[in-house]
């Protein structure tokens, strides 16, 4: 486990806005009297949002002040989850997946355009726009390569895809979040191969039809869903309608 410290240039103070005290408050308010401090992962995470992504000494401090928690207990949460970033990241922070599915899908190539255009992991650029680091898995194998800016994930990235969302950025323009590519969820790439009757090649429904309902069978109900009124078979009886 690697060593955490608190970054060497620190702010002078930190409050919560008006708005995210009200909104601590109300979080602190979901626990029994004497257990607020199961609010602190809460009240870091908006203390790191408020301050562009990192959390300050004196934001570790006023979080545990609204907590009633020793200074101490707090620096020992914030600096053990990786979460919560100890020196400023910037105004847009990049976390690269580098894990085998995007290793195999171009994570490497990647990692060169943040090289080129930003420095070495950890590096915050200049005029503050960007500083990047590679993470384990994001949970978005399918749709790989990608990375998570902030809050959003981009994905089905490729350098030049990567570069322009970066220059973008950048120049304030708006981006499209998640696949880069029009891919929708995790589906194949063409689209779905399976189950187009009900839900479309493109997974959007098909034949005008909702999805079904989480505690009924796709062939359940007058078959409205599907193809021509064929004939199906329930899953969860075996009986054959149409």
């Amino acid at each position: 486990m690697s060593v955490r410290r608190l970054a060497e240039e620190q702010p002078a103070s930190f409050e919560f806005t008006p708005e995210n005290k009200a909104w601590a408050e109300k979080e602190i308010a979901k626990y029994p009297p004497g257990r607020q401090a199961s609010a602190v992962l809460a009240l870091l995470w908006r203390a790191q949002k408020q301050s562009g992504y990192w959390l300050s000494k004196s934001a570790i401090e006023t979080v545990a002040a609204t907590l009633d928690m020793p200074n101490i207990r707090v620096l020992e949460v914030a600096t053990f989850y990786t979460m919560f970033n100890l020196a400023p990241v910037g105004r847009h922070y990049i976390q690269l997946c580098g894990t085998t599915p995007c290793m195999l899908c171009g994570a490497e190539d990647l990692k060169a355009v943040c090289r080129k255009r930003i420095g070495e992991q950890g590096h915050l650029t200049s005029d503050g726009l960007f500083s990047w680091t590679e993470v384990e898995c994001l949970g978005a194998c399918c749709n790989a390569p990608m990375v998570q800016i902030n809050e959003d994930y981009y994905e089905d990235l490729t350098p030049e895809t990567f570069a322009k969302l970066l220059d973008d950025l950048a120049a304030g323009r708006l981006v499209k979040t998640g696949s880069q590519i029009g891919r929708v969820s995790s589906e194949p790439v063409g689209g779905l191969t399976a189950l187009t009757t009900l839900y479309g090649a493109n997974g959007r429904g098909g034949l005008g039809a909702p999805a079904p309902a989480n505690d009924q069978s796709p062939a359940s109900g007058d078959g409205s869903g599907l193809a021509g009124g064929q004939n199906h078979t329930d899953p969860r009886s075996g009986k054959t309608g149409n």
